[in-house]
């Protein structure tokens, strides 16, 4: 098990996360064994479409979210639960609530291309990040945070880059599914002429991750969902990468970046996708 470096983290109800991290941390270790079962070139025997061609999911999507969910109501009865296949258990009224998206990148998962994620936060009642990890089964990597603690990559901390521009770097984005986002055109043009790198790999949790990371100086999304946006966003923001807004609504864009590149990174964000997106 994955456990130095583990630091608690006040929740801000005088609460630890250490029992709640080290159980999200094996879950996770868990999901990655499971996500990297072999499986057979053109094999589409387990996929179906959800809302549309672009929105699919998997048998290993289903097995491991309810696994989890499983592990987590018989662990902490009392919290709820939020999954991106299963939807919604409530939990005690004022107890947190997790979230789960147990194959962030189901489409390159089902193609056999090697980046998606198993995606695990806690949040407070009204949606503050308390925890998360993200594990990257294929290069077995696992990214955690807890609120107050700090930012680990298995078990090592991690830091933003200490870059001061965006020209240069490598700057990560997505889909908003299969689609651009209202302002997503304008930014890559913007980001072309500054000589910035831009990658969109396919999986939302995983590309914020790497901000944090270090790899990437920044990345952005055109729709924030909390059961795979919230926990890179805790793990990004404990490394020292600025968010903006610390806090996004549900759909709404979010920009993280490393420190450094912020004041250039926000004037950017907002001449080109917050103008295009009220």
């Amino acid at each position: 098990m994955i456990r130095d470096g583990r630091q608690d983290s006040d929740s801000g109800g005088g609460r630890q996360m250490d029992r709640e991290l080290t159980i999200a941390t094996e879950l996770a270790e868990w999901a990655t064994r499971r996500i990297r079962r072999p499986r057979a070139i053109g094999d589409v025997s387990d996929v179906r479409e959800k809302d549309g061609p672009a929105d699919i999911v998997t048998a290993t999507d289903e097995a491991v979210e309810t696994h989890v969910r499983t592990v987590l109501r018989r662990e902490f009865p009392e919290y709820g639960v939020e999954g991106e296949e299963h939807g919604v258990h409530a939990g005690t009224p004022g107890a947190p609530h997790w979230l789960i998206d147990p194959v962030d990148g189901t489409t390159n998962y089902a193609h056999g291309i090697g980046w998606c994620s198993f995606s695990l936060g806690l949040a407070t009642p009204q949606g503050e990040p308390l925890l998360g990890v993200v594990a990257d089964p294929w290069r077995q990597e696992i990214f955690t945070a807890t609120r107050g603690g700090g930012a680990h990559l298995n078990g090592h901390p991690i830091h933003a880059a200490a870059h001061s521009t965006l020209t240069g770097h490598v700057f990560l984005t997505e889909w908003a599914a299969h689609a651009h986002w209202p302002g997503m055109d304008h930014l890559l043009r913007e980001l072309a002429t500054r000589h910035c790198t831009v990658r969109i790999m396919g999986s939302t949790a995983l590309s914020l991750a790497q901000v944090a990371a270090g790899r990437a100086t920044a990345a952005a999304i055109g729709e924030f969902h909390p059961v795979d946006g919230l926990p890179p966003l805790l793990i990004a923001t404990e490394a020292g990468a600025v968010a903006i807004p610390q806090l996004p609504p549900h759909n709404t864009p979010l920009l993280l970046t490393a420190p450094g590149a912020a004041e250039e990174a926000t004037a950017l964000w907002q001449k080109t996708v917050l103008n295009h997106s009220a």
